[in-house]
């Protein structure tokens, strides 16, 4: 029996593989995990459908694979002849759209001033966020063979094109000639003539971040507004009513404090809470709050999006947020647990630090980073000197769609939801 790829969620018809848990020889059970997928920034497990001995592996780390590509094959033992070994073979593709005729460029065979020039030929249509990181970066699309349909680039496209230029870079060695322009040029230095280097692979997460963030610190004009929070109405709630939540079975953490009065300041700013639409040229005001939660995890930045947090009590939320950090340490979270984020929270304070400057999760208009809580002097109303919990916020907004003002005020109201949290809302 061959084992193909199935549909996995709603998110994506393809994936990486990431790992392959199987070989040839080994005896697999009815639903037992022999690879996982890596699809954007989720790992996802794929299943055997059958049981029996594996007579063939068609894919290998790193492979791009789509629904319906052979993975391995199995001998039942029901009698039927196992299927012969065969090569690893790419996914199948949909049928093949209109592209464009211009090859992709050998880049063993150019040289600087090549990687320059402009090819002849029409430019491919791209977006203009991928146009914007290609100007950028000094690369003309015309290069660029695009994988969607009717030869689209895409910045899936653009990056790899951008990892065998490196490629090609460091072949050269230091004596090639560097390309103006191209900001990734550096890597054809050879660091170890300097010293002892250390060399690791970039994972497919990895590069799936660095486009991101690329993409997005590029394509949208960030700007940052500081503030801080005094913390002591939360500390006194928290104080007061943990040992209840502990017997709820749930953390009573600043952070579920923290998106309830989040979603107090979005609902009072909803330009907060909202796309831009640039083919329309509208603004998507969203009357939903599913806020992504930035977790730390082993390998890389993952976002599981917490929603209808409007909805929820603060233990619901306390109880999810625990789940989902689990989840995404343990990379069990799914394409389609990371899509449909209205605004996006990062929460540094548990690891230290103030102050940062957040990249804005398109497309998402802004984020709130948070740093941690430090006892800090402060003049009270009647002038004396008091030790308060402060915490340090930023809010950094797409200024194309929010100005200065708007945001010195939602962070007003935010701070000012954070200091007069209702006892109301922490009450099981």
């Amino acid at each position: 029996m061959d084992v193909k790829l199935p549909k996995v969620g709603d998110a994506a018809d393809s994936g990486t593989v990431a790992t392959v848990l199987v070989k040839v020889g080994d005896t697999v059970a009815v639903d037992q995990t022999i690879l996982e997928l890596e699809q954007e920034k989720a790992v996802a497990p794929i299943r055997s459908p059958q049981a029996g001995k594996v007579t063939a592996v068609h894919v290998k780390e790193g492979d791009k694979i789509s629904v319906g590509a052979l993975l391995i094959s199995v001998d039942s033992g029901e009698g039927t002849p196992a299927p012969k070994a065969t090569v690893p073979r790419p996914a199948t593709a949909p049928a093949p759209s209109p592209r464009r005729s211009l090859p992709e460029p050998d880049l063993e065979e150019e040289t600087a001033e090549d990687w320059q020039s402009t090819p002849d030929g029409p430019e491919p249509a791209a977006s203009p966020y991928v146009r914007k990181v290609a100007r950028e970066l000094g690369i003309h699309l015309s290069r660029i063979t695009g994988s969607a349909q009717g030869g689209r680039v895409v910045m899936s496209d653009l990056a790899r094109y951008i990892s065998r230029l490196e490629k090609a870079v460091a072949r050269a060695g230091r004596h090639a000639e560097e390309p103006k322009g191209l900001v990734f040029a550096p890597v054809g230095a050879d660091f170890s003539l300097f010293g002892p280097v250390v060399s690791e692979s970039l994972t497919p997460l990895r590069k799936i971040i660095a486009a991101r963030m690329v993409e997005n610190s590029v394509s949208l004009p960030h700007v940052t507004q500081f503030d801080e929070a005094d913390m002591s109405r939360i500390e006194e709630l928290r104080a007061k009513y943990k040992g209840d939540y502990e017997k709820a079975g749930a953390r009573l953490t600043p952070t579920p404090f923290i998106l309830k009065a989040l979603v107090t300041a979005l609902q009072r700013h909803p330009r907060f809470n909202a796309s831009l639409n640039e083919v329309a040229e509208t603004l998507v005001l969203k009357q939903h709050y599913h806020l992504g939660i930035a977790v730390d995890t082993e390998a890389g930045l993952l976002v599981p999006v917490l929603r209808d947090a409007d909805k929820k009590s603060l233990r619901q939320i306390a109880l999810e947020l625990s789940e989902i950090a689990a989840k995404a340490r343990d990379r069990k979270v799914s394409p389609d647990d990371m899509k449909g984020g209205t605004f996006t929270i990062s929460n540094q304070g548990a690891i230290g630090g103030g102050h940062f400057t957040p990249i804005i999760n398109k497309p998402e208009v802004a984020i709130l980073g948070i740093g941690k809580t430090t006892l800090k002097p402060v003049a009270t109303d009647q002038g004396a000197i008091v030790a308060k919990p402060m915490m340090p916020l930023t809010v950094s907004y797409d200024h194309r769609v929010i100005d200065g003002g708007s945001a010195a005020r939602f962070t007003v109201d935010l701070v000012k939801a954070l200091q007069e949290f209702p006892e109301s809302e922490v009450k099981l």
